[in-house]
């Protein structure tokens, strides 16, 4: 879960020294990549002659207020004539057209709202009405087709008692046992609508759907609102209005998007092939009342990520195959499919079909983020209709290439090479490598440069970036998916180092200016290149990453997640396993400079994963090590300012340690020159 040069004032700069500007060779700042706004959702009217979307604004950093990006509502028209509807300082989510076209729903909290609330807003002009708010944030809602009534999800509210505890400061937590249920609520629509009425069931509900006749939902339910039970454990129910079960499907393993047929006859759902599956990305039909389902795509050698109906006999999809998206269509019983969209130009990341036929998308591509696109029932090509970064159109970005390669046991493996901006003839160039999390996750080609993965701002600075879709990887199906099943890191790792070698091979990478970085499992292949494969790395910067296996099984909130589909085994019962998959295990070899990054409140991979791979690298004593934590964030970081911060002290650790002098680290401290912020 990412340009001409800003005007001098209000630009957040750094020393010379700490960070060179990229202006010189062009491409892109770090302040630009601070400030790329992104498409998050699109959605068509039922007619389709217009759209709704998202459009997430990051703050100004040293002139806002810190915080995580804004989400504004906008609207376009066929034509891509587009209007700020609900602008601002605000936080949108969840945009839905009434089924009669005239007015939209979003959720919002707005001034004066204790909670996030649900309200509607008339496309030709009008404003906002709170249509239905409860004691604590509506995290999704529903629209029943015939407009009547809409279907809520909210946590279950703090009881007054326990409100008045915490005012008296007993504010303590009860880990996995205090967790609040998201619960289940109906509210009328209308100017005579009474409150909303809670719907008794078991469990907790992840997401709620209902169907062409308004006579039943179907749910996505758990056991329990904690990671793991809404990871692995998350299962398809249906249920009439007022709570009565009247199906369920037992999902083999994890779970995604759910999409009734336009008869109702049959409902469509993403789901993992099996409870060992990574990631949810097999096409799954079943009957009105659930039982039994059929795989419609069993041999896909991608993932599903979307789904709708095209008719009441065939299916819409989109699955990213390989480092691209495809748009397709396949009957209801199975059998052959049809491609609608082949795999090539922008990657698409979501659509939304209207009854005319008309789709919109979200796509990227390597020269521009997520843009609504408009593709006509006549099936021309999509046309772009939304241009949210226009001063990209000014600088100059680096080319963008997919590359395969052969690890050393024979697999073929894809990624994608950002080569430098600008290269002295045939010299070779430092390479900053850049590994994905999951590793239920790849790297598709589309726009990937971001604040944790500045591709485009490295490219500037003379580097190539290597990002790797190693075995385990989604895009490629689910054999492929599991190639490092109950053994992680290892081969996976290998795979990246076979990446870079091949890189070496075709002259362009210097192989002693090469460093590792990436978030999450991408931290742990960091720390595991810092260590197992210190040999190969010059640079280490390790974000959100794993050192200890068997600690993070203990310690982080998805241990059955980590059994079912990434170990298949617990610590007592093969220790060596956890062991020698352990970086840490390997600290006393480690001789490449490693920085460590953490948000201090990360419940995936909690902060003493870092705070330990940084004490065995200090101990060990054979080079730099640097430890910075973020307080008050979780797995990545939320905050405009944290996530510039990041981003200038990986490019001065890879600067320092691939371009500079090396030795010593860098000063721990950075020199901001921000702006002041209007009426300060």
């Amino acid at each position: 879960m990412r340009h001409p040069m800003l005007r001098a004032a209000g630009l957040l700069l750094l020393l010379a020294l700490v960070l060179p500007a990229s202006a010189a060779g062009g491409g892109l700042t770090l302040e630009q990549i601070a400030k790329t706004r992104a498409v998050t959702q699109a959605a068509i009217s039922p007619d389709g002659r217009g759209m709704a979307y998202v459009l997430s604004v990051p703050r100004e950093i040293g002139k806002d207020d810190d915080g995580p990006a804004w989400a504004e509502l906008h609207t376009l028209s066929r034509e891509g004539a587009g209007r700020g509807f609900v602008t601002g300082k605000v936080n949108v989510a969840g945009v839905a057209w009434f089924p009669d076209g005239r007015s939209l729903a979003y959720l919002a909290k707005r001034q004066g709202d204790d909670t996030r609330t649900l309200y509607r807003i008339p496309v030709d002009g009008g404003e906002s009405e709170a249509i239905a708010t409860l004691e604590s944030d509506i995290t999704a809602f529903s629209l029943s087709p015939d407009g009547r009534r809409v279907a809520l999800l909210a946590t279950a509210p703090e009881s007054d008692e326990a409100k008045a505890l915490k005012k008296q400061g007993f504010s303590q937590k009860v880990y996995e046992e205090d967790w609040r249920p998201v619960q289940l609520w109906i509210a009328d629509v209308g100017s005579d609508a009474g409150s909303p009425r809670r719907i008794e069931l078991e469990g907790s509900v992840q997401s709620v759907q209902w169907s062409p006749g308004s006579d039943r939902l179907a749910l996505l339910v758990a056991p329990r609102q904690l990671t793991d039970d809404t990871l692995v454990f998350t299962r398809v129910r249906i249920v009439s209005p007022d709570g009565k079960e009247l199906g369920r499907v037992d999902n083999p393993g994890k779970v995604g998007g759910l999409s009734w047929s336009p008869d109702g006859a049959h409902l469509a759902f993403i789901s993992a092939q099996d409870e060992h599956d990574a990631q949810q990305g097999r096409l799954f039909v079943v009957g009105r009342d659930g039982g039994a389902w059929r795989d419609l795509l069993p041999d896909l050698p991608g993932h599903v990520v979307d789904v709708e109906w095209r008719d009441a006999d065939t299916l819409l999809f989109l699955s990213w195959e390989g480092v691209q998206a495809r748009l397709g269509e396949v009957g209801v019983a199975g059998g052959p499919q049809r491609t609608v969209l082949a795999p090539e130009g922008p990657v698409w990341s979501g659509f939304d079909r209207a009854g005319n036929g008309d789709i919109a998308l979200i796509g990227s591509t390597p020269s521009h983020p997520n843009e609504v696109f408009l593709l006509t029932g006549e099936g021309a090509s999509p046309r772009r209709l939304t241009d949210s970064n226009p001063w990209l159109a000014d600088v100059q970005l680096a080319r963008q290439e997919v590359i395969r390669y052969q690890a050393r046991d024979g697999l073929g493996i894809e990624g994608l090479l950002v080569h430098p901006l600008q290269r002295r003839g045939n010299a070779r160039v430092p390479l900053i490598v850049v590994v994905h999390g999951g590793p239920e996750s790849h790297y598709t080609n589309g726009w990937l440069t971001a604040y944790s993965q500045p591709l485009h701002h490295a490219a500037a600075q003379g580097y190539a970036v290597f990002l790797p879709n190693y075995r385990s990887s989604t895009g490629r199906g689910v054999e492929y998916s599991k190639k490092g099943f109950g053994r992680p890191g290892m081969e996976e790792f290998d795979d990246v180092v076979d990446g870079v070698d091949h890189l070496v091979d075709i002259g362009l990478v210097d192989r002693d200016k090469v460093g590792i970085t990436g978030g999450s499992y991408g931290g742990y292949a960091s720390a595991w290149g810092a260590t197992y494969y210190s040999e190969r790395f010059a640079a280490s910067v390790m974000f959100v990453g794993i050192s200890d296996q068997a600690s993070l099984v203990t310690t982080g909130d998805i241990p059955w997640e980590q059994h079912l589909v990434h170990m298949g085994t617990w610590p007592w019962e093969d220790p060596e396993l956890f062991r020698k998959t352990s970086p840490i295990t390997y600290a006393q070899q480690s001789k490449t400079p490693t920085l460590i990054l953490h948000g201090e409140a990360d419940p995936r991979v909690p902060v003493m994963q870092s705070h330990m791979m940084y004490r065995y690298l200090k101990l060990a004593g054979q080079a730099p090590v640097r430890l910075v934590l973020y307080p008050g964030e979780g797995h990545g970081n939320a905050r405009g300012a944290s996530r510039y911060d990041y981003s200038l002290r990986l490019m001065r650790w890879m600067d320092h340690y691939l371009k500079g002098p090396g030795g010593e680290p860098p000063a721990y401290a950075l020199e901001y020159a921000l702006p002041e912020a209007e009426g300060k």
